[in-house]
């Protein structure tokens, strides 16, 4: 068959060229990514290149870890972060393939004759959609801002890691000095208890006073194992969250909570901080115009349904071979897309009401959050500044007392006891502070400015268990 249409072959190969690039994509997640936390991201793939990845990840862990080094691990392993980086091949197939034509029909029949005299008949022809042709740079657009979107979303997702990493680490940190303090009270109350014991034994303390003693210390080591657990559940969900397990879990903190800043920056237009770089908020957006891209879409191909054109060829029994082209309408009588363009102005409006949703929540979570850090801060200023040294004097004149016959042992180590829950709600106001602030990040959407003072003094070490060095009648 003479091909006299050389324009429709080149209809039918267009867009036949186009192919999915799995690094597309996530190279503009690990820029933004990069640009908010400093630290690189990877997507695995099966590649060579992943077990330097894998060996990176152990040259990290064999060190002590750090908040950065905790973040750094998970944004390579973090298994569900891995499978939320799969969604960009997704989304990229998606656009490849919103870039393509639909295929052309090719139909054909031949007649044989069933007598002697007949002559084969044969006829061949085929079409292409030309309503694809006329969509095509709309859909392109359309899938392209989807595929925007879609990036902009498994970005924010791990900016949330992030945030969630760095509150964990925190808590592990706090855990960890809970835990030696709370060691420091069993032993305190271990020694008292057997000092009791003794006293009792010489008859210097009534049952009541020993009893009081021995709950004490029963006490102190249910106290004690309660923090333990509770650093040991901080630690597994950091290890999940670094999609760590076997040997790799043995990794070891050798830094403490850090003390809060001496000066905090200005937290001013923090709103609006978050409004420009929140990436959800930008994914929103880009949603919101996709969809209305997709409804002017819709509604540009309402009055027009399938057309499709070709050519044809067809031969008569005992007649010459005819050729030429063909058009197939489809009248778009019943169905003009009104369900679909009523379903894409529903979408839409969705869209928007979910973008102003998301900018009325980061306002006010962003406000809420900054109040909450300055309250910690305030707060954890105080305990510094007043209320740790409060308690510190009040055990050294409890111990003066005590040496001088003028209180008890229960006396001394009530105020003991005392000074060391003070030391505990310091501890826990600091550790909200920093997971307040990694919160406060992720809303904003990327790093706050540092202060550039340096932190605060730490309070003074809290000072040995007491250790009576004489054992006298309880007053």
């Amino acid at each position: 068959m003479h091909w006299k249409y050389p324009c429709l072959l080149a209809v039918f190969l267009l867009g036949g060229c186009a192919s999915v690039q799995k690094e597309r994509g996530h190279s503009e997640v690990a820029t933004l990514v990069e640009e908010r936390t400093g630290l690189k991201t990877r997507w695995n793939q099966g590649t060579p290149e992943d077990a330097q990845v894998q060996q990176h990840l152990d040259a990290l862990l064999a060190e002590a870890l750090t908040s950065d080094r905790a973040v750094e691990v998970a944004l390579l392993n973090n298994p569900a972060l891995q499978g939320t980086y799969e969604e960009l091949g997704v989304s990229q197939a998606d656009m490849v393939q919103a870039g393509l034509l639909t295929n052309p029909s090719f139909d054909g029949s031949i007649g044989f004759p069933l007598s002697s005299d007949g002559v084969t008949e044969s006829e061949f022809s085929i079409v292409q959609s030309f309503v694809d042709l006329f969509t095509l740079p709309l859909r392109k657009r359309v899938a392209k801002e989807q595929f925007m979107a879609d990036t902009l979303r498994v970005a924010h997702e791990a900016l949330a890691t992030t945030a969630e990493v760095r509150q964990t680490f925190t808590e592990v940190q706090a855990r960890q000095q809970l835990v030696a303090l709370r060691r420091e009270v069993f032993q305190a109350a271990d020694a008292a208890a057997e000092l009791a014991n003794r006293q009792r034994t010489a008859g210097n303390v009534t049952a009541l006073a020993l009893a009081t003693e021995q709950a004490s210390l029963e006490q102190a080591r249910l106290d004690l194992a309660q923090e333990e657990l509770a650093l040991f559940d901080a630690r597994e969900h950091l290890n999940r969250l670094m999609g760590l397990f076997g040997a790799r879990v043995q990794w070891t903190l050798s830094e403490q909570l850090p003390e809060v800043p001496a000066s905090e920056t200005s937290l001013e237009h923090l709103e609006t901080l978050a409004i420009r770089q929140r990436l959800d908020i930008d994914a929103a957006r880009k949603q919101a115009s996709l969809l209305w891209n997709a409804l002017e879409l819709a509604r540009s191909t309402r009055f027009f349904g399938r057309v499709e054109v070709g050519v044809h060829t067809h031969r008569d029994a005992n007649g010459p071979r005819l050729f030429g082209p063909t058009l197939s309408l489809e009248l778009p009588i019943f169905d003009q897309r009104q369900a679909l363009i009523a379903r894409l102005e529903a979408q839409y409006r969705q869209g928007e009401d979910r973008l102003t949703e998301l900018s009325v929540n980061a306002r006010s979570e962003v406000r809420a959050a900054r109040a909450r850090l300055m309250t910690l801060r305030n707060m954890a200023e105080r305990y510094q500044k007043v209320v740790l040294p409060l308690r510190t004097t009040i055990v050294e004149e409890s111990q003066r007392q005590y040496n001088a016959m003028q209180i008890g042992l229960p006396a001394l180590l009530i105020a003991r006891r005392e000074q060391v829950e003070a030391w505990r709600a310091y501890l826990e106001t600091v550790r909200d502070y920093w997971t307040t602030r990694a919160d406060l990040e992720r809303l904003v959407g990327g790093r706050l400015p540092k202060s550039t003072a340096p932190a605060a003094p730490p309070p003074s070490p809290l000072p040995p268990s007491p250790e009576p060095t004489h054992e006298h009648p309880a007053h």
